[in-house]
């Protein structure tokens, strides 16, 4: 059973739960959004230097730039049990500067404009989702299994289409991919409550809080990035 739904606190003991859970959220969004700055920054500065640009994406190591992220991903899942916070918060921004790199390559492609809108737009989809996810009296904990097949489904649908190089089915894959990223915000959301209504105040809860950041920071990032495909106009 989700913790949230247990036996309700009352009293001294509930106004403690409802102050630690807030710190506990607002260290989530705090570390994620220090890591969106990175990011853009790193983003913007590569894409701003010529020499980097033709360093990093004019050779492989472009592929290099392309799949690292996914690497600290893998890192972050197999060695956060044995990470300090300290340690698991400095790969978070680690990584964060990495995927910086690697998405540097759309402002190579689109015009500056068009991204603006389209972050604008994610950030107004994520801070509306989330908030509901945090809000909402609902158990959402069975959607989860549903966005994560949803999700596979997708990317592997996806690498199919690079090889089948269709437009249209990229067009729907980035419509279903932004709706399964927005119901995953939600779901991650209430899932980090739960989380701390689980652990309480303690280590373990502190490092899942830094994967927490990670979690909504990709559900952000790749609603960007869709919505940037299906409305941004091209240099």
């Amino acid at each position: 059973m989700n913790p949230l739904y247990q036996t309700p606190r009352t009293g001294a003991a509930a106004a403690r739960f409802d102050e630690g859970l807030r710190q506990h959220m607002l260290g989530i969004y705090r570390n994620m959004g220090i890591g969106l700055a990175i990011t853009g920054l790193v983003a913007l500065a590569v894409a701003s230097t010529p020499a980097l640009v033709a360093l990093i994406f004019g050779t492989p190591l472009k592929w290099v730039a392309m799949f690292a992220p996914l690497a600290f991903i893998f890192f972050f899942q197999f060695r956060i049990e044995r990470m300090s916070v300290a340690g698991a918060r400095t790969a978070f921004f680690a990584f964060a500067a990495v995927m910086g790199v690697s998405m540097a390559a759309i402002f190579l492609v689109f015009t500056q404009q068009s991204i603006a809108m389209a972050f604008f737009a994610a950030s107004a989809m994520f801070l509306a989702l989330s908030l509901f996810g945090y809000t909402t009296k609902r158990d959402l904990t069975g959607l989860g299994t549903f966005l994560f097949v949803g999700l596979i489904a997708v990317v592997l649908a996806s690498i199919v289409n690079v090889f089948l190089g269709s437009t249209l089915l990229q067009t729907i894959f980035s419509v279903v991919g932004v709706g399964i990223f927005a119901g995953l915000t939600a779901w991650d959301t209430q899932r980090l409550k739960s989380e701390y209504a689980y652990y309480g105040r303690s280590e373990a809860a502190d490092k899942l809080a830094i994967m927490g950041a990670l979690s909504l920071y990709l559900n952000l990032i790749n609603m960007f990035q869709l919505l940037l495909n299906l409305t941004g106009e091209r240099e």
